[in-house]
C-alpha cells in the first residue's frame, strides 16, 4: 500500500474514533482526533452544513474537552446555530483554558460578547488581548474595545481606547473615523474635521467617510467645504444609503 493510502486509513480511524490496531486509543490519539474534528467542524460551518459541523464539534469536545481550539470551534458553531448561551459558555471555557497564552481565544470571546452578550465583558477581554505579549496587533484589540464601549453607551471610554489604538498605529483608518464621529456627536466639529482629514490621508474615501465629512463641515459652518463633500457623495457614491440621506435632506430643505 502507498504512503498516501496508509495516511488516509489513519485519518479515517482517528475521525471515526475507532481503535487503532485493535488497541484502546491513547490520550495523544484522542487529542489529535479532537483537533481534526474541530477543524472539520469549522470547515462544515463555512459550507453551511451546520448539522455536520455540530456533530464534529461535539465529537471533538468528547475526545478532548480541554482543547482550546475545540472550545472555540464549539463557540463558533453554536453561535451560527443561534444557541447563544451555549456559544458564550464555550468561548468562556476557551478563555479559561487558554488564558493569556492564547490571545486568539480572548479576541474571539470578546467579539461574541460585544455582539451578543455582555459588552463590558467583551471590552475587558479585548483589553486583555491588547496587553498580551503574544498578540501581534494590539491596536486592533484597542479599536475593538472602543467599538464595544461605544455600543455600550460610553463614548468617553471609547475615545480613550481609540486613542490608544492610534498611539500604536497613527494612521489606522478605523479609529480615525470613529473619533471623527464621536467628536462630531459631541459638537466638536473642528476636532472632528481633523480626524476626517487624517482618515482621508490614510485610506480611500467611502460613502460613510464623505457623508461624515459633509455633516462635520455643516456643523463647523463651512458651507463651501460641505458642498464639496456633497458633490463627491453624489458623484462617487450615488447609490449609497448616505447619498439617499443627502438627497432626502436636500429635498426637505427646498
Amino acid at each position: 500500500m502507498s504512503r498516501r493510502g496508509v495516511l488516509a486509513l489513519a485519518a479515517v480511524a482517528l475521525l471515526g474514533g475507532a481503535p487503532l490496531a485493535g488497541a484502546q486509543q491513547t490520550q495523544s490519539d484522542r487529542e489529535k482526533a479532537a483537533a481534526v474534528n474541530a477543524e472539520l467542524a469549522i470547515t462544515y460551518m463555512k459550507q453551511d452544513n451546520l448539522r455536520a459541523a455540530r456533530e464534529k464539534v461535539d465529537r471533538a469536545l468528547e475526545q478532548n474537552p480541554r482543547s482550546v481550539e475545540a472550545q472555540m470551534a464549539a463557540g463558533f458553531v453554536y453561535d451560527r446555530l443561534g444557541e447563544d448561551k451555549k456559544a458564550g459558555g464555550h468561548f468562556e471555557r476557551a478563555v479559561k483554558l487558554g488564558g493569556k497564552d492564547n490571545p486568539d481565544a480572548l479576541n474571539n470571546a470578546a467579539v461574541f460578547q460585544c455582539r451578543k452578550g455582555d459588552k463590558k465583558r467583551g471590552e475587558e477581554l479585548f483589553l486583555q488581548a491588547a496587553v498580551s505579549p503574544l498578540y501581534g496587533t494590539p491596536e486592533v484589540a484597542y479599536a475593538n474595545a472602543g467599538h464595544c464601549a461605544r455600543a455600550d453607551g460610553r463614548p468617553k471610554d471609547a475615545e480613550r481606547y481609540f486613542r490608544q489604538a492610534l498611539a500604536r498605529r497613527p494612521n489606522m483608518p478605523d479609529p480615525l473615523l470613529a473619533l471623527a464621529d464621536i467628536q462630531h456627536e459631541a459638537g466638536n466639529d473642528m476636532q472632528a474635521r481633523a480626524f476626517v482629514q487624517r482618515y482621508h490621508e490614510a485610506a480611500a474615501a467611502t460613502a460613510q467617510s464623505v457623508w461624515l465629512g459633509y455633516q462635520v463641515e455643516r456643523g463647523a459652518g463651512d458651507a463651501v467645504a460641505a458642498e464639496e463633500y456633497a458633490r463627491r457623495l453624489r458623484m462617487e457614491f450615488p447609490t449609497s444609503a448616505e447619498a439617499s440621506a443627502l438627497f432626502e435632506q436636500e429635498r426637505k430643505s427646498q
